[in-house]
């Protein structure tokens, strides 16, 4: 590394949420030595969206830093189920249900990290070898008040919601976890600073020196609202279809655009500084859009399927053309047919009658590319209908007795 220390922080801290301690890592820093840089996954939801890509993409910015990366899959926590965030007890996984999920976060997660350069571990090394006498000790670091700290289990205990005893573990194992491997650094999104700081305590209390924590901002969805989340169907995920990739990222709201330019592209900053100013100055947003959708395409395919997936846009939604591979459905219905806002929910083309009367309120509901302004239509027997949601969401649908 050529680069002084204050630039060397000034790169980690970019984009990040917050950095416990700062003095601390300049001090890491100092030694030259490649620092242990931790990120933990759990693997009950397998599929990778840009919502992870967030914290993976400041992994290898580390990685090209000379540090090394410690890909570390909660196999044996995944079986606990992570609290953080829920109201609810969550039913663990079976052990056959993580490795499957395992295996499939690390043939994804190589579209971002290099592999040469990545160690992947497996939290059931060291878990599996504890007794029931060493997880006793472990329970003993910390109290109840202390676990009552956590928002989720506040929030949980104060409503009168069950917390099991068991869940108390996970954030103790997640700081254990960073005692086995001796990390330097862990990092993980705002709503995990809890587990994170639980690594430092305990580091401290197994004589080591205390990990640095760097927290990064979570990725609004493509409601602009919550998190995104796979459970909410807001998410883009790294290994889908480039076409349905490039078009969620078209479908952003013009603010919620340079949120995810600031948090997943590779372009500098004064480039992004220099688009902020052109758009002020009157460029159309959409421009920068494309720019910005075809650089994740590329990233998580290829230049040629960018290329390919921007020519697909712009036929289908610039020039009206309805896309070749629509999918064709056929429903049963009544003698008097079905309405329309019970069609939308059962082809799957909203979640809900209720999302589907909300759609045509907003007017991102066609009948035969014609704009749906009554919510009372009904589709009879024997007719064969091309129905439209939002600018992705296309089906060729049946009607039949």
């Amino acid at each position: 590394m050529n680069r002084s220390i204050t630039e060397q922080v000034a790169i980690i801290k970019h984009g990040s949420q917050e950095l416990l301690v700062e003095k601390e890592l300049k001090s890491m820093l100092i030694t030259g030595r490649p620092l242990r840089i931790k990120a933990g996954f759990d693997p009950t939801a397998p599929d990778l969206h840009l919502g992870h890509a967030v914290l993976l993409n400041k992994l290898r910015q580390l990685q090209d830093m000379g540090h090394h990366i410690l890909f570390l899959i909660g196999d044996f926590t995944g079986m606990i189920g992570d609290p953080t965030g829920k109201n609810a007890t969550r039913p663990p996984l079976t052990r056959q249900q993580v490795a499957e999920n395992a295996a499939s976060y690390t043939s994804q997660v190589f579209k971002i990290l290099k592999q040469a350069q990545t160690e992947v571990v497996f939290n059931s090394a060291w878990m599996d070898k504890l007794n029931a006498a060493d997880l006793i000790k472990l329970a003993a670091t910390h109290t109840v008040a202390r676990m009552l700290e956590r928002d989720d289990f506040d929030k949980r205990y104060r409503g009168n919601q069950a917390i099991a005893i068991h869940e108390f573990l996970y954030p103790l194992i997640q700081g254990y976890d960073s005692v086995a491997l001796k990390a330097d650094i862990e990092l993980g999104g705002t709503d995990q600073k809890f587990n994170l700081l639980m690594g430092r305590e305990l580091q401290k209390h197994f004589g080591q020196t205390p990990q640095c924590i760097l927290t990064m901002p979570l990725l609004e969805g493509l409601d602009g609202i919550n998190k995104m989340s796979k459970s909410l169907n807001n998410y883009i995920g790294i290994t889908e279809n480039p076409k349905e990739i490039f078009g969620k990222l078209m479908s952003v709201s013009d603010d919620l655009m340079w949120r995810y330019i600031e948090l997943l592209s590779f372009e500098s900053i004064n480039i992004i500084q220099q688009w902020k100013q052109e758009v002020k100055e009157g460029r159309n947003p959409r421009d920068i859009k494309v720019i910005f959708a075809q650089e994740i395409v590329t990233r998580f395919h290829d230049k040629n399927e960018a290329a390919t997936a921007l020519i697909d846009f712009e036929t289908r939604f610039k020039r009206g053309a309805l896309p070749d591979n629509m999918p064709e459905i056929t429903i049963h219905a009544e003698d008097n047919g079905i309405l329309l806002i019970q069609l939308l929910k059962q082809t799957g083309l909203t979640a809900s009658t209720s999302e589907a009367l909300r759609m045509i309120k907003q007017g991102g509901v066609k009948l035969n590319s014609e704009k749906v302004e009554d919510k009372a239509i009904k589709i009879a027997c024997g007719e064969t209908v091309i129905l439209q949601v939002g600018k992705r969401k296309f089906a060729k649908i049946s009607i039949i007795q």
